[in-house]
């Protein structure tokens, strides 16, 4: 029999659908890079039904808490990553590299994305494991984000480096569903033009950004690149960011070193959870969020012309913030 909280729930469900509906019918819409569903333009951003839907409800329903962390990016810029770094290095006095849930589940499993799985995400906060994932911009935060003063790391990287992991990502989900490929020459030209999923990229970056020169005690701005070279130092400044720092007991036992090397592409691609299993969200293949994860693998698919054109237009976007990709 349904209880009264049930029925509730379905009916503030329903209300909220039939309301989202209402919204998405007045929204501009582009180009979805081949998928069937189109792209919705929603306060500059475009984004797919699906997760607009997960951003309009977080906003909604997601209460922060001072004490959380909230891990943000946009799509294939070393979120996998940074999910993995942040969640060994805040587990470390319950698993190491032998026991560590990130051995037998995939990072995007042991950390939630906000999109999709706040509604549970107490569970892990009283697990004492307060990190969630996001992809959307910093004006679309929930506005209890911001209000708690919890901490935000963000990652960006190279667009070169984006686009390409990025469109690679699709076109094997789009093969794995006996799908048509999308033309990288077309994809290029939408992402240029910012009609990407939580694009524009250059405005979801600069957002962050400008945030970060505002509130530097409560956002910590990274680079791929600068972490790539030196992973162990990013991971050390993370460690003290987020409010456990590494003892110097730890540092002489080689913790931060354990972690890197635990959370490193070469470890976590040959891991048989990541090889072999299934993603929960449209049953995409772990396997297809470990590609190479190398710094400048663009030259082996844009032409000159092509990486000329989006430095420009990068060159163009951040002019004037301080800011260089």
């Amino acid at each position: 029999m349904e209880s009264f909280f049930d029925s509730t729930e379905k009916e503030n469900g329903d209300l909220f659908s039939k309301s989202f509906q209402d919204i998405i019918s007045t929204l501009p819409k582009g180009n979805s890079w081949g998928f069937p569903d189109p792209l919705l333009q929603y306060h500059g951003f475009w984004h797919s039904s699906v997760f607009l839907q997960g951003i309009l409800s977080a906003q909604q329903q997601f209460q922060a808490q001072a004490a959380d962390i909230i891990l943000c990016s946009a799509p294939k810029t070393g979120t996998t990553w940074l999910k993995s770094l942040t969640y060994a290095t805040i587990t470390r006095t319950s698993y190491d590299d032998s026991t560590s849930p990130l051995l037998s589940k995939m990072p995007h499993d042991v950390v939630p994305f906000m999109e999709l799985d706040h509604a549970h995400f107490s569970t892990h906060r009283h697990l004492g494991i307060p990190v969630l994932a996001t992809h959307m911009p910093y004006s679309a935060l929930p506005k209890s984000v911001i209000d708690s003063g919890c901490k935000i790391v963000y990652i960006c990287r190279d667009p070169k480096d984006s686009f390409v992991s990025l469109y690679l990502f699709l076109s094997k989900y789009q093969k794995s569903q006996n799908m048509q490929t999308f033309n990288l020459d077309e994809a290029f030209e939408q992402f240029c033009q910012g009609v990407c999923c939580y694009g524009p990229y250059w405005d979801h970056v600069l957002e962050f950004w400008t945030a970060s020169l505002e509130h530097p005690d409560k956002i910590l701005f990274l680079k791929y690149e600068e972490m790539s070279d030196d992973t162990i130092l990013y991971v050390q400044r993370l460690a003290e960011f987020i409010g456990c720092p590494f003892s110097s007991e730890e540092e002489e036992k080689g913790v931060p070193e354990k972690i890197v090397k635990m959370c490193s592409f070469e470890n976590l691609s040959n891991l048989e959870v990541n090889k072999n299993g299934k993603h929960r969200v449209g049953g995409t293949e772990n396997a297809h969020y470990f590609r190479k994860g190398k710094v400048g693998d663009w030259e082996n698919w844009l032409t000159p012309e092509m990486a000329a054109r989006l430095d420009q237009i990068t060159m163009q976007k951040l002019s004037g913030s301080g800011l260089t990709l």
